[in-house]
């Protein structure tokens, strides 16, 4: 089942897992699914009206007061092999936000956009966190740190498949990460998170393509740190 441990980087427990289980990939035919085309959110649900806009072709999501607890903008469509790509770009006082997936809108008092699933975090710390219960999974920020462009466009790729994740930051294999215990996914939405903060914020995401079940060829044999090369142009 795992154990906790606390890494120095963070000064935060982590999960540890225990050796893998497999869950194999599910096997299909890629087909790409249109979830923005710069115009409208008709795609997705969340607090449109409070928190999040499109600007120039680009989901912006942005609060001006202090709120307790994340909210987020969630695909109406549920997945669960997928290829996630976007840009994502942390303006001003924001520290990070992130894109979960493989999880279930959880509403609260504060929020009926809350979410608990998976969750890779960026761009500080980087990192990969599950919100059943687990918190912090053990990945190296690392790789993603050397890669990361702090205060500009970042181009991330999500590969979530199996029982498998890997993420590719900016052309770089920054996270080879299983999960031993492949019960707990699930087909889920997948969401952008507006972190809780006391300070003003805005998180901005562009250039959203998924594709299911994903095409990985270009990851085959690759490592973490391996440069990767790019996709083929979106049709």
């Amino acid at each position: 089942m795992g154990r906790w441990l606390a890494l120095c980087w963070g000064f935060l427990p982590v999960w540890v897992p225990d050796p893998l289980s497999d869950d194999p990939p599910k096997p299909g035919k890629p087909e790409k699914v249109i979830l923005f085309q710069g115009k409208d959110l008709d795609a997705w649900d969340g607090l449109k009206d409070k928190y999040w806009s499109i600007r120039d072709g680009t989901i912006v999501g942005q609060s001006e007061e202090e709120f307790t607890t994340s909210t987020y903008l969630v695909t109406r469509q549920r997945f669960r092999d997928f290829h996630l790509s976007l840009s994502v770009r942390v303006s001003g006082t924001a520290t990070r936000t992130g894109v979960a997936f493989w999880g279930e809108v959880v509403a609260n008092r504060d929020d009926p956009f809350a979410y608990k699933g998976y969750l890779v975090v960026f761009p500080k710390p980087w990192g990969l966190y599950e919100t059943f219960g687990r918190g912090n999974l053990a990945v190296d920020p690392r790789p993603a740190m050397q890669a990361t462009r702090p205060q500009d466009w970042n181009d991330m790729e999500i590969f979530a498949q199996g029982n498998r994740v890997r993420v590719v930051l900016n052309g770089v294999l920054i996270l080879d990460w299983s999960d031993p215990e492949p019960d707990r996914i699930k087909a889920g939405p997948i969401a952008l998170q507006l972190r809780a903060s006391e300070l003003p914020q805005q998180v901005s995401f562009k250039n959203i393509r998924v594709t299911t079940p994903p095409d990985d060829s270009r990851l085959q044999d690759k490592k973490v740190g391996d440069r990767i090369p790019p996709s083929e142009p979106a049709d």
